[in-house]
Order: C-alpha cells, then structure tokens, then sequence
C-alpha cells in the first residue's frame, strides 16, 4: 500500500480504518468479523485505526483492544476522540481525561497516537440557527478552544498520555481554519474530502462548506490531513443501505450524486472505488479514513486503493458535472 506523510508526525498508509463500521454505525456486524477486519487490514498494510468511544458506545474501541490483547504492532497507530460542549464547560480538562483514559483502558495501551477534539469550533457569540442543541453536546466557542481545551490537550501530551493531538474539520471552516493558522496548532485535522465537497448529516451550519480551503490551509500550515467522507455516508455508492427519509441530508446527496453513477457505469467502474480513487487524489489528503464492517468490504476498498488515484483526465470529468456546487440557502429566484 502506498504510504504518506501525516503532517510532521510520521508515514502513514493511504488507507486508515476507521471506526464507524466496527462499531456498527454503518450496518450489523458480529465481533468476530470486526476483529478478522482489523487483522485484514494490518495484514494488508494499513497503519492507522481511527477509534473513538462513540462509535457503538466504545464498540469499536472494544474491537480493538481484543484483536491485539495489549500487544499491539509496533508499527500500528491509533486515534481516538471526545466530544465537548456547553453541559462540559468548567470541567473540560477533566472530561477529556477521562474519556481518554477509558478508550486506553478499553484499547489496552498506555497512549493515544492522536487525540482529537471531536466537537465544532465556532467563533464567540455564534448561533447554530438550525440546530440548537449543538451548543450543549458538541460544539465549543473561540475562546473555551483556546482558553481552556488547547492548555487540556497539551497538558495530556506533556503527560505522555497521547503523542499529538488534532481537531475534526467539520465545524464552521473560518474557525477550523484559524485553528490551523494558530499557536499552538493541531498536528492533524479530519477533513471531508469527497467528490461532492459534502460532509451531510455532519454538517449542522448554514454557511457553504470549504473543505479544500480547510485542506488547503492545513498543508500550508504544516499540519496533517486524514480525509474522511469518501462516499458520503454511501450517497456515493451504487445503493445506500439503509432506508432514509427523503430529506435526510445524505439521500438528498445520493440523489445529486446520479450523474456521477451514470459515469462510473460509463467508464465500467464501481461507484464506491471512484469515489474512494477521487478522494486519494485530492491534492493534500495524506490518509483517507475508510468506514467498513467487514472483510468483504475492506477488500472492495483495498482494490480500489490498489489501482492508485484518479488521473486527472478522469478528476477532470467528475468534476464538469457540476456536483461540487452548492446549493444557495436562499433559492436564487427567492423574492427579497
């Protein structure tokens, strides 16, 4: 598998596994296949797992833990995450402690490659207007990010407890950028990086998203970039597989996306690997995180990687079908 450099941390694998399909976000599966997963994967190359106790309420991390028993790979890494908002404020160098020490209970390491701040950053005295409750459970202002988890996250590195630290880049992009302009920075940060230039459910603003300005900056600022999104949640596959309402984001996604699935039968290719070589061709992706539940589907995408990304003649195509413009909050033919 072709290896990247992660930032000024270290080489990585093209692929990292993540933990969405381990811990069953994606669809069931039986924890003997998880754990035959991970080893597939290690086997094969990859060189990172992307955990946290989130996904499946600490089943993905649980996976992990029982695949190596305490005897991990000396040359395997591994994230995980917490998430902070407002119910957290005046305990938040606790709470981060805490979670982080039960994900290596729980992993059976004593550290954390990358700890990441799994919460949107959002400039002081913001309103998410659509959606309230992100105050409370996820997201934290300019100033608690500076003032009280950059000082948290530095003092669990300078303890030992985790390597380096990152922030996911799915909050508001002029916050997550400045974040990754500031002192001191993020080693790493987790950006969507798929052909629709959409994060889906996972956006929870109204202002367009800049995930390549976001990947943009963080390269200029030496800071590492592991992809994630490269299928949106399945709108990029040949069928999502799971029932959605109509306006759940990622249908409405699945639905723009059929142009594309018209190309890919086009051109002969599976949907899924286009869309896995589009993304490990983005400029500035050092990893693309990849959520699988199985050994099947972490075959599918181990071909994919296999045939190397997109040529450009092919990127170039994609893109003429217009699929990475945004749709205006306001219809442009709205009365005023």
């Amino acid at each position: 598998m072709e290896t990247r450099e992660l930032g000024a941390l270290w080489p990585v694998s093209a692929l990292t596994l993540g933990g969405g399909g381990l811990g069953q976000i994606w669809g069931p599966t039986t924890r003997e296949e998880a754990i035959a997963t991970v080893k597939l994967a290690v086997d094969r190359g990859i060189t990172l797992l992307d955990l946290a106790p989130l996904y499946g309420r600490g089943e993905a991390e649980a996976v992990a833990g029982a695949t190596f028993e305490g005897n991990w790979p000396s040359h395997l890494r591994v994230t995980t995450k917490c998430m902070i908002g407002a119910s957290h404020f005046g305990d938040i160098a606790a709470r981060l402690e805490a979670s982080l020490l039960r994900s290596l209970a729980t992993l059976r390491r004593e550290q954390a490659d990358i700890f990441f701040l799994h919460s949107n950053i959002h400039p002081d005295g913001y309103v998410y207007e659509g959606a309230p409750e992100m105050h409370e459970r996820a997201a934290v202002s300019w100033a608690v990010y500076v003032g009280e988890v950059i000082p948290a996250l530095e003092r669990l590195k300078t303890k030992g407890l985790i390597g380096a630290w990152g922030i996911t880049g799915t909050g508001l992009p002029r916050s997550i950028m400045e974040a990754l302009r500031g002192e001191p920075k993020p080693a790493v940060v987790q950006a969507v990086a798929n052909l629709l230039d959409s994060a889906g459910g996972m956006r929870r603003y109204l202002e367009p998203p800049e995930p390549r300005n976001i990947i943009r900056t963080a390269k200029n600022n030496g800071v590492g970039v592991m992809g994630i999104r490269a299928v949106q949640a399945g709108a990029l596959t040949a069928a999502l597989d799971r029932p959605l309402p109509a306006d759940d984001p990622e249908m409405q996604d699945y639905r723009k996306a059929a142009p594309f699935r018209a190309l890919a039968a086009e051109l002969g290719e599976e949907p899924a690997h286009l869309a896995h070589r589009y993304a490990l061709a983005i400029e500035g992706v050092d990893t693309l995180v990849i959520g699988v539940k199985n050994r099947r589907e972490l075959e599918d995408v181990l071909d994919a990687e296999a045939k190397g990304p997109l040529d450009a003649e092919t990127v170039r195509r994609i893109d003429a079908l217009g699929l990475r413009r945004q749709v205006p909050r306001i219809p442009l033919d709205a009365p005023l």
